[in-house]
């Protein structure tokens, strides 16, 4: 009878949905610049995370791309990698929250969350010039945000090490994209 209900509860009960990060959407685009990614973040911050920003500590939300060729000869060949960091910050004295993204654009919010959007979604940005690219060819693109704990102050690094309300990131998605 135990045995029954011990099976029952380790295969009828629902998995928890783990803390982190969902891609909602990710593509790459054509455009006169070259190309952009197009890509939607789905999550919500822990309590931790929460209070680190109301206490004054910037978070930076960074998000990788990579491009890949697959070759049939020989491993893929690494094609292009690329990264965006969004930092988002609170003014204790405004009691503004401030978002820059790379360090170049920035703009002040009121609440956490419309700073947040810019994180959530990020404008299109160009990963790639036009000639980067081979027109035709397939590339097997993969993309990823995570909290990045390295630019962090260094007391929270080592306090991030240890605590996992500070692992905050997406799993990687893939997909194809054949140039243009």
């Amino acid at each position: 009878m135990l045995a029954t209900m011990l099976l029952a509860l380790a295969f009828g009960a629902p998995a928890a949905k783990a803390e982190g990060v969902d891609i909602t959407r990710a593509s790459l685009e054509s455009s006169d610049e070259g190309y952009r990614l197009a890509i939607a973040f789905s999550f919500d911050l822990n309590r931790s995370l929460e209070d680190a920003i109301q206490r004054g500590i910037p978070l930076y939300f960074t998000t990788e791309i990579e491009l890949s060729r697959p070759r049939w000869y020989w491993f893929n060949e690494k094609t292009l990698s690329a990264s965006q960091t969004v930092r988002i910050s609170y003014n204790a004295l405004t009691r503004q929250y401030q978002a820059a993204i790379g360090g170049q654009l920035q703009a002040s919010f009121s609440t956490l969350d419309e700073a947040l959007s810019l994180v959530r979604r990020p404008g299109r940005w160009v990963v790639a010039d036009k000639g980067t690219l081979k027109p035709g060819e397939v590339y097997n693109v993969e993309v990823r945000m995570f909290l990045d704990v390295a630019r962090l102050p260094k007391p929270f690094q080592v306090n991030a090490l240890n605590n996992s309300d500070w692992r905050f990131s997406s799993d990687w998605k893939q997909f194809t994209f054949r140039a243009e």
